[in-house]
């Protein structure tokens, strides 16, 4: 290897170094780490500079990257960027929150196209500029919140925030450690996922649902332990709860929709069971329902909660108040163990 190669490596290995870093480094610091000496990575500083690397100072002369400033470069074969697009583009469409962000990466990623398809860069050009015209003129506040809150993960900082859970009639102040950020396709929300205190425990924040929040000087450390894939293996969505243990579902699909059930993979724990009389069983582990619930409902009279029995419970309790809402009147006799007239009931949903 000759000179300019070893340095080039050097000079990889220091601004990776920097990266990785969630405080600054003295050169002393980086110097040991990179097995050179402090002299020869004070030489280092202005092909730093050249390089783009935003490299800065504190108040004790040890080095840091100003994340804000850092731009990542990467390099994508065509098929990469396509898929890249495909998935801003997705999220462009379903979200229901507008950010700039979003448009920005999209726009780049239409130059950068161009040069490989001409008609391809324009398409993608044309419908971002579409979604530029949607933006409103100051970032909104979900916006802002997950900018702070991104800015808090990537630096391992703690924030101070105030959250109002769903139910809630006032939010309450907390410091929170986002281990990490994690989108739920039901009802297009970002979640982060980290240790909360009060009351000192993992937890899942809603962003939708943060009020304010503040970034504080105090960093954290993600737990070597800590496991997020296994963590949200049992979860339906985001939503999860570590004091939680799995749930056994089962439902009953009917035979209409019996293919379309099986043509997707739902959830991690799920076991399909195709039954003699051309209807589903379909079973799973949830670690909490509160999310799940809602994909039951739009299955609407096509699925059936065979147990746990208090699922259960809630789904016929709610087919009653609705017959009830739409003017039907229901015996008060119906449970969910009790023999229903199906008659009535095949009346209301067309049975």
């Amino acid at each position: 290897m000759n000179h300019a190669e070893s340095r080039n490596q050097l000079l990889d290995q220091v601004e990776r170094l920097l990266r990785m870093s969630h405080k600054p480094l003295s050169q002393a610091d980086v110097a040991r780490s990179c097995g050179v000496n402090r002299s020869t990575i004070g030489r280092l500083e202005q092909s730093l500079v050249k390089r783009g690397v935003p490299l800065r100072h504190d108040d004790q002369d040890r080095w840091y990257i100003d994340r804000s400033a850092y731009v990542t470069s990467i390099k994508l074969r065509p098929d990469e960027a396509l898929t890249v697009y495909l998935a801003c583009r997705l999220l462009a469409r379903y979200s229901d929150k507008p950010n700039q962000h979003i448009v920005v990466a999209l726009e780049k990623i239409a130059v950068a196209l161009d040069a490989i398809s001409q008609p391809l860069g324009n398409h993608i050009n044309n419908t971002t500029q579409t979604l530029r015209s949607r933006l409103p003129s100051t970032p909104s506040h979900h916006q802002r919140i997950l900018e702070t809150l991104g800015q808090a993960w990537l630096e391992g900082r703690i924030v101070d925030i105030q959250y109002r859970p769903l139910s809630a009639k006032q939010p309450f102040r907390h410091r929170f450690a986002p281990y990490f950020l994690e989108p739920s396709a039901i009802g297009f929300s970002t979640y982060a996922i980290g240790h909360s205190d009060p009351p000192g425990k993992l937890r899942t924040r809603k962003l939708e649902r943060i009020e304010s929040i503040a970034l504080t000087n105090e960093t954290f450390e993600v737990p070597a332990t800590f496991d997020a894939v296994k963590l949200l293996e049992g979860a339906w969505g985001i939503w999860f709860d570590e004091e939680d243990k799995p749930t056994p579902i089962t439902l009953r699909f009917s035979q209409r929709v019996e293919r379309r059930v099986r043509e997707s993979h739902w959830h991690p724990s799920e076991r399909a069971e195709p039954q003699l009389d051309g209807t589903l069983l379909w079973h799973a582990e949830i670690d909490a329902i509160e999310e799940f619930i809602p994909w039951v409902r739009s299955w609407g009279v096509d699925c059936e909660v065979v147990e746990p029995a208090k699922l259960r419970q809630q789904m016929t309790s709610e087919v009653y108040q609705q017959a009830r809402q739409y003017g039907w009147q229901v015996s008060k006799s119906i449970s969910p163990t009790n023999t229903v007239d199906h008659s009535l009931f095949d009346d209301i949903f067309g049975g």
